[in-house]
């Protein structure tokens, strides 16, 4: 770890207390100068982080840090792990290296300078507040085999939070997670390949752990976090269960396709039997929905009869 991050992650211990610390104490306990210690503020400012300043009283934390003890991550996983204080993209990290990496290998980082979501989207991603991870898997078989994988990467991810006694989670076609009717996750899929031959793939995870005010002023919908749970899940754990439990439902959905998911589907489903519009480019299709079929395409009772979609370019919504 470069010297800087250690120094920034030892203020940040000293901040997670709750109570204003002096720059005088920081640089005392740090055994660096009082200068040093307000370039690191600064600095960890500059990465998102949230720091109350008051003339003389010191600094504290504007909200809760989340930082994910390496060691034990990479002790609990059979799997490699790589792990960044800073890293442009976690999802670029993996495509760039797919080469040297077995299935199941993970990048994880506390700040993604350029963290993307689905249809180009920026993810918010300041330093230590919520979780980004990326998973490597490679399909023998190509692209084709990955049709509805996002909807399992979901499936997983709902039944990790609810193992940590997260509840009121669900999930919205193809691939968001929502906590108390909010989104509180998202999943972003790259690969590379061919469509009949072996086929890279990374899986990309975003999950608000304790989103900041000046951090939720730059999301345009609905979100939320995990500050609201009578426990706030531990990072650490929360990633070494995600990671074993994508192994284990990749694995699965390999040897037996879709259609071993559409119960876990279905019942964590926000919009079954609900009446909604999809909107693809300036078109839209209003109906009722009625799940998935084995293939991931979402299902709608029109006045045609029950119609399946699909595509990277359809959003579903609730109907007005």
């Amino acid at each position: 770890m470069a010297e800087q991050w250690i120094r920034k992650r030892e203020i940040l211990t000293e901040l997670a207390t709750g109570t204003f610390v002096s720059g005088e104490a920081l640089a005392t306990q740090l055994g660096v100068s009082r200068t040093a210690v307000s370039n690191h503020i600064s600095g960890l400012e500059e990465y998102g982080v949230d720091i109350y300043s008051v003339k003389g009283k010191g600094y504290r934390l504007n909200g809760p840090i989340s930082l994910v003890n390496e060691a034990e991550l990479k002790q609990q996983i059979s799997s490699r792990c790589f792990y960044f204080d800073e890293i442009p993209s976690t999802n670029a990290f993996i495509l760039k290296h797919a080469e040297d990496l077995v299935s199941g290998d993970i990048c994880v980082a506390e700040y993604q300078s350029a963290g993307r979501g689905r249809r180009g989207r920026v993810w918010v991603s300041p330093y230590g507040c919520h979780l980004y991870f990326s998973m490597y898997w490679q399909f023998p078989q190509g692209m084709a085999q990955a049709m509805g994988l996002s909807l399992v990467v979901a499936c997983s991810i709902v039944t990790v939070l609810e193992k940590l006694g997260v509840k009121e989670v669900g999930v919205k076609w193809p691939n968001d997670i929502y906590l108390e009717s909010k989104k509180l996750a998202g999943v972003l899929i790259e690969m590379n390949g061919q469509t009949d031959s072996e086929c890279n793939l990374v899986i990309g995870i975003g999950l608000n752990m304790a989103m900041g005010e000046q951090h939720a002023a730059q999301i345009d919908q609905p979100w939320s976090d995990l500050t609201g749970q009578q426990t706030m899940p531990d990072k650490t754990e929360l990633l070494v269960l995600l990671q074993k439990q994508l192994h284990q439902d990749l694995t699965l959905f390999q040897g037996s396709g879709l259609t071993a998911f559409t119960g876990r589907w279905a019942a964590a489903d926000l919009f079954e039997g609900q009446a909604v519009k999809l909107l693809m480019g300036q078109d839209e299709v209003h109906g009722i929905c009625r799940g998935i079929d084995d293939q991931g395409a979402i299902l709608l009772e029109t006045d045609a009869g029950v119609q399946s979609f699909i595509g990277g370019e359809i959003s579903l919504r609730k109907a007005d």
